[in-house]
């Protein structure tokens, strides 16, 4: 009885464990990626509103970060919507792939607009809200467009 007990058991934990994306599929891939964007994101827009201290240099690394996360996540999109996993990307995504990469594009420009407004001398937070509102901008277009709540 012991032994079925354990048996059963490890199966059950086996199963649990399959469950999920494979970390290293394009899906998985890209996912990690847009989860890196929204903790820098957040803590971005955190400095911002006052939620966070504000760091000038802390800022100025963190805008740098979205900008090169921003350029990777793209990549992760095959041609064609890969089977299985649950993605919250939309069928559009595949369906209209120009539409999709200029609001990628669009998304990249603005995170570079941000970078370069943190490059005033003195960072002021002030100067620093319009940027970073637009960079918020793009990824809700991107969101409404190709993304399932």
């Amino acid at each position: 009885m012991k032994c079925r007990v354990l048996l059963l058991s490890a199966l059950v934990l086996a199963l649990s464990a399959c469950g999920g994306v494979d970390p290293d599929s394009p899906q998985g891939q890209r996912q990690a990626i847009f989860k890196q964007m929204l903790k820098v994101s957040e803590d971005l827009g955190g400095m911002l509103r006052g939620r966070l201290p504000f760091k000038a240099e802390g800022f100025v690394a963190g805008a740098a970060e979205l900008d090169r996360l921003t350029a990777t996540p793209w990549q992760h999109f095959p041609q064609v919507r890969e089977e299985g996993g649950e993605s919250r990307a939309r069928d559009e995504v595949w369906q209209r792939q120009t539409r999709f990469a200029e609001l990628a594009e669009a998304m990249q420009a603005e995170t570079a607009a941000l970078v370069a407004a943190s490059q005033a001398n003195p960072l002021r937070r002030k100067q620093l809200v319009a940027p970073m509102q637009r960079v918020e901008d793009a990824c809700k277009a991107c969101h409404e467009e190709f993304r399932v709540y």
